[in-house]
């Protein structure tokens, strides 16, 4: 089965259940910014293919000046507000609600990701790993305005298809690893079953209100919670509550490679590490721009 959308109201016979929930508590990064890290904490180091998930909010004069990233993707999605970026090499841009920047960082990127408005910037950022074969290939954007991005509606569910399928709507997105990205909301009493291919990982992140997610008599869970799911054909999600439901589902083909990250680097070996640092250090191999440049 593709990974689609069944028959809103059939579900699935063997569904995904919560295998681990974890709620993402405010903590500290970058330049005063404040983050809420499900993935990427003790309770839930990683999820292959999946590295860390934040969801931000910076409040001017906060944010996260020059640094760099070596091995992996970061997505990030602007749910309320505008940031704007640029790296070394001379890329330049602002996304703003709704809009999606996929960046493979690959060889090497240093750049910087800053509140452009007033008042506090609201966004998520995943990070998805490469896999070795892919770790040192030149670095690449790809850029979605909120109107270009794909929507479906159906039985009073919505879908934003970031990357991945739903109901028959496919994202433009090229995902290096085999990734689905869809923003969910469900009105009240809407319910909905997605298909996940079965070898994937998949999670859940609750930007808002309450569902049950796996089986419709689970107990529901409120915003701010990841939710991993085990094997099965798919997610089915019912918002039993008076208020919509809106979650982001996350699901991906796992690497199995060994994964050794230091900080913003994540390759597969600590001599790779060893060298990155060294190549950073020395602006070399993918850095040779970091000598001389500084983000305005």
């Amino acid at each position: 089965m593709s990974a689609s959308d069944t028959n809103t109201s059939i579900g699935f016979e063997r569904p995904r259940l919560v295998a681990k929930k974890i709620l993402a508590k405010p903590q500290s990064e970058g330049d005063g910014a404040v983050v809420r890290r499900s993935i990427g904490r003790p309770e839930l180091k990683s999820l292959d293919p999946f590295l860390m998930l934040d969801e931000f909010a910076v409040t001017p004069p906060a944010g996260f000046p020059d640094h760099p990233h070596r091995g992996f993707e970061t997505v990030t999605y602007m749910l309320q507000g505008t940031f704007t970026h640029q790296d070394f090499a001379g890329h330049k841009g602002t996304i703003r609600t709704g809009d999606v920047q996929w960046m493979t960082a690959g060889r090497g990127i240093i750049h910087s990701e800053m509140p452009a408005g007033e008042g506090t910037q609201r966004g998520l950022q995943l990070w998805i790993n490469l896999s070795s074969k892919d770790k040192m290939i030149e670095p690449r954007y790809q850029e979605l305005l909120s109107e270009d991005i794909p929507k479906a509606e159906k039985d009073g569910v919505e879908v934003k298809i970031i990357a991945g399928e739903s109901m028959e709507v496919q994202s433009p997105v090229y995902t290096r690893t085999p990734t689905m990205y869809l923003d969910f909301t469900l009105k009240p009493n809407a319910q909905h079953h997605q298909s996940i291919p079965e070898s994937w990982n998949a999670f859940v992140y609750i930007i808002e209100g309450e569902g049950a997610f796996g089986l419709q008599k689970s107990v529901p869970i409120k915003a701010h919670h990841v939710l991993v799911f085990g094997p099965g054909e798919g997610l089915s999600v019912w918002n039993k509550s008076s208020n919509p439901l809106r979650f982001v589902l996350v699901g991906g083909q796992p690497l199995n490679e060994p994964v050794v990250q230091h900080g913003p680097f994540v390759m597969n070996t600590q001599a790779e590490i060893d060298k990155t640092i060294e190549d950073y250090y020395y602006s070399k191999n993918g850095f040779e721009m970091a000598r001389h440049w500084r983000s305005q």
